[in-house]
């Protein structure tokens, strides 16, 4: 079979995709559902867990698979924290927000305006992985985004 017209990055597909390592995959999809309103678009079970499943939220895919700590793919611990955030830009920062908390999500930063343009906040899922979700409302040069860091954080 010939590959010559197989896309390097697959149609609809983004260079960057999320591809998170959770402990219980299938209550992540549900909460990742009811949160931020993802459709499934497959599951792969592979020993009695997860193996890999692709969830659709807006226009972007994210990958999650179950742990398999035997195996290197470890979750954070859900009272812990994580080193990434997932940032998700949405219509509107306060719904997606409150939705999220309502689905189980600990709240972190409610939504604020923010010096670059952005209302932002920030939230932990219930396994552990850490959101940052934003509108964009305002564009503005690095000239007055550096304008109003300074404003914002005086001495920094």
């Amino acid at each position: 079979m010939s590959n010559a017209k197989v896309r390097a990055v697959p149609e609809g597909m983004h260079t960057i995709t999320p591809h998170l390592v959770i402990h219980g995959a299938a209550a992540a999809i549900e909460f990742y559902k009811k949160a931020f309103g993802a459709v499934e678009v497959s599951r792969m079970p592979w020993g009695g867990k997860i193996g890999h499943a692709e969830l659709k939220i807006g226009d972007s895919h994210l990958f999650l698979a179950d742990d398999y700590p035997e195996m290197g793919a470890c979750a954070p611990a859900a009272t812990g924290s994580s080193p990434v955030t997932i940032h998700l830009y949405v219509e509107d920062c306060d719904k997606v927000f409150n939705q999220a908390v309502a689905a189980g999500a600990k709240a972190q930063m409610p939504p604020t305006d923010m010096f670059w343009g952005d209302r932002y906040s920030k939230l932990q899922d219930p396994f552990g992985h850490s959101w940052s979700i934003a509108t964009h409302r305002e564009d503005m040069s690095p000239e007055e985004m550096q304008k109003r860091m300074a404003a914002a954080m005086p001495g920094h």
